[in-house]
């Protein structure tokens, strides 16, 4: 994702010039250094979306919806909302005949001029391993990107690119994840995506963009208050890296009796937040509110909302079919 950071206030340009350059930088290199993939607040809540090995780990069919509106308040002269906008549905769950999990995830993500439609589905192998469970496997994605030159504001006009209007473009790529899990202790988990790093070419070809490679660390473990059983504190940290730029998230949430849940998160030079949550029998519920500490927070942005909603649940089926004996037939 681009770095708004570095533009500082003595340049008075408007929202939409800030952003029409942010995206020049991006699609006229042919190397692109920021971080491509959408971020969550609620990583801890949303691992399959960058781990596949994480798929039927729960042991339920698992369903995630989470919508997260980024920098609220940026927009441009026109008044069009030009903040980023993400959508994420995942679904994963156990299968005992693969030996583990399978898992799909689609995500609708939006930011300014460019949409990203895209359709993940992976596959996680388990076993058992000491007092817990090892699972890796990989991941398919299939990436639609559409970009509306049209709509940027350069500083000077002729740019044969910006007349093409909206440009289309169908990336596939790969990626891996393996992850160790001890139930109600602690887990941790390595992936990467984009691993192929896949390219295409909008509009002429000079322009090209191509995938980066991103790299995941994440892990977390659960601590009982020795006197306050009920209460149980969640700390986990996500690392994410292009190998150019870095990302860090420390998370800690406290629990209590299962049910409801608050606590923080800070993200590294970019964003504290609050987040608290409820259990309702199979249903979860989760609220984050970020805070802008990075130079955004002076352009216009009123932070960032997510609301996350996950179900739980199980197919009961039966392994053998009843069968009921008649009295009149012995």
């Amino acid at each position: 994702m681009p770095d708004f950071g570095g533009y500082t206030n003595t340049m008075q340009k408007s929202h939409a010039i800030r952003v029409s350059v942010a995206l020049l930088l991006v699609f006229f290199y042919k190397t692109v250094v920021g971080q491509q993939e959408p971020q969550f607040t609620q990583n801890m809540f949303t691992r399959l979306a960058i781990n596949p090995a994480v798929a039927g780990s729960s042991g339920d069919i698992s369903v995630t919806a989470l919508m997260r509106q980024q920098w609220v308040g940026f927009k441009d002269n026109d008044g069009e909302n030009v903040a980023p906008q993400t959508y994420l549905l995942t679904v994963d769950a156990p299968v005992q005949i693969l030996h583990g999990g399978v898992g799909a995830v689609i995500l609708n993500d939006k930011l300014g001029f460019e949409k990203n439609i895209g359709l993940e589905l992976s596959y996680a192998y388990r076993t058992e391993y000491g007092k817990g469970t090892l699972s890796f496997g990989p991941v398919i994605g299939f990436l639609n990107k559409t970009i509306d030159f049209a709509k940027l504001k350069p500083t000077q006009t002729g740019d044969p690119l910006l007349a093409s209007g909206e440009e289309k473009t169908m990336f596939v790529d790969l990626g891996l994840g393996a992850m160790y899990l001890i139930p109600g202790k602690y887990w941790f988990g390595v992936s990467t995506s984009q691993l192929l790093q896949s390219g295409a070419s909008f509009g002429i070809e000079e322009t090209n963009y191509n995938l980066k490679r991103h790299y995941y660390l994440q892990g977390g473990f659960t601590y009982l208050l020795p006197n306050y059983p009920l209460v149980k504190l969640e700390p986990s940290l996500l690392i994410k890296t292009d190998a150019v730029s870095l990302q860090m998230d420390l998370n800690a949430l406290a629990t209590y009796n299962n049910k409801f849940w608050a606590g923080v998160s800070y993200r590294l030079q970019d964003a504290i937040a609050v987040i608290i949550g409820v259990k309702y029998k199979s249903f979860n519920i989760s609220y984050a509110y970020d805070l802008t500490t990075s130079k955004l927070g002076s352009a216009g942005s009123s932070g960032s909302h997510e609301i996350m909603l996950n179900y739980n649940f199980k197919l009961q089926i039966d392994k053998y079919p009843k069968s009921y004996r008649n009295t009149r037939f012995l």
